[in-house]
């Protein structure tokens, strides 16, 4: 009895020391992965940058909560940009050479990512843009995507609603950034092969507070049908205001950089019978049941507006997308190697985001099509969808 009691205790013991020793190893095997966001959470982009950063944090805290990817925790690194290409700069070097990060989420801007995409290519680390321009991806450079819809895209759908409508003549408003720079370049180029002649185009200051002038110099040519107002600053909403404080009822296109109701409400009364194109995050309510984005974009939605008390934004989903190709990517390669995350990012297919369903390939780094865009309009202050074209109407003076 007694050596059955001490064999016993043996096998215990020996047992006990076997899970000991191999503790440490599984462990072990369980890293953190840096991954680095540059966004402008500060500055003139902030409507941009705010709800990209809120966004990312949220899906980091929820996929480390579930366990991670493949058994490994996200270390997520925010650097605020501050809206500036030269900081930009600085924190790509930094999360690049001092924090080794696996991948860089963002920039916010186009100008801003622009400025750190070749830093990135030499830097063999990937980058995951949530701008929308369209040099962005073209040509194609090996470590570098995007979220957002190409501008090409935005402006077809534009010339396409104008077509229906017998627009033909247009003037062409841009900010003097990244975005509004790059926009007004693509609408230019597109017009010809569209049936639209710009008759009259102006580049206004990001940081202007009256546009009054600009907007007088373009009414006084009355061949205009319609203004395309390109920007993604919060002076866009002064030069809808302008507009409208001119009397002018000339029907006004906004680009994709509208999707947030922060411009809406600085519009305020003016901002209404805007057209814009959109992803379908912002009418996600009024998708069918049977919509491939439906759940995706509501459970989003709502999650966002739980946490953070505010609508959520076309911005905010840019930043959803960044980080959850990035997730989708590492669990295929069953790796944090970035050469293998790289290639897993490069061949994902059919991967239900909020700007759309990317289907990513070596010769295309966006990976979105031109149906990924719905129009859309702001009725009563609220986002829904485009249908008709507007009766055109005598519209109040905006005091």
């Amino acid at each position: 009895m007694r050596r059955f009691f001490l064999s016993a205790v043996t096998v215990l013991a020996l047992w006990a020391m076997a899970i000991f020793i191999a503790l440490p190893t599984a462990v072990a095997q369980a890293k953190s992965i840096k991954v680095g966001a540059i966004l402008a959470e500060t500055g003139g982009a902030s409507n941009l940058g705010g709800p990209e950063a809120r966004t990312i944090k949220m899906q980091v805290e929820q996929i480390n909560a579930k366990g991670g990817i493949n058994g490994d925790t996200i270390e997520l690194i925010v650097k605020d940009s501050g809206s500036t290409p030269e900081k930009a700069i600085s924190f790509a070097k930094q999360l690049i050479e001092e924090e080794k990060v696996l991948a860089i989420l963002g920039p916010s801007t186009s100008g801003e990512t622009m400025a750190i995409k070749q830093i990135c290519e030499d830097g063999k680390t990937i980058l995951l843009s949530c701008a929308a321009a369209e040099k962005i991806v073209n040509p194609v450079a090996k470590y570098v995507f995007k979220t957002p819809q190409k501008d090409s895209y935005a402006v077809k759908k534009i010339y396409m609603e104008m077509q229906k409508m017998g627009i033909a003549k247009i003037a062409v408003l841009a900010g003097n950034d990244g975005f509004g720079m790059a926009g007004k370049e693509q609408l230019e180029a597109i017009a010809p092969e569209m049936g639209i002649q710009i008759v009259a185009a102006e580049v206004y200051d990001k940081g202007a507070t009256d546009l009054s002038a600009v907007v007088a110099k373009i009414k006084a040519n009355t061949e205009i049908q319609a203004v395309v107002n390109w920007s993604i600053v919060p002076a866009q909403a002064i030069v809808v205001k302008n507009i409208r404080q001119a009397g002018w009822n000339v029907p006004i296109f906004q680009s994709h950089g509208f999707g947030n109701l922060k411009y809406v409400e600085a519009a305020g009364a003016a901002a209404e019978g805007l057209i814009f194109p959109a992803g379908r995050l912002l009418i996600a309510d009024t998708l069918p049941a049977d919509h491939q984005q439906k759940n995706i974009l509501t459970q989003y939605s709502t999650e966002y507006q739980t946490k953070f008390q505010e609508p959520a934004s076309t911005f905010g989903g840019h930043g959803y997308d960044a980080i959850m190709i990035l997730a989708e990517a590492m669990k295929k390669a069953g790796s944090s190697d970035s050469e293998k995350v790289r290639n897993a990012i490069e061949n994902l297919q059919g991967f239900v985001g909020t700007a759309g369903i990317f289907n990513f390939s070596p010769a295309d780094h966006n990976g979105l099509d031109i149906e990924s865009f719905a129009m859309l309009t702001v009725k009563d202050g609220k986002f829904v969808q485009y249908n008709e074209p507007p009766v055109l109407k005598t519209i109040s003076v905006v005091k």
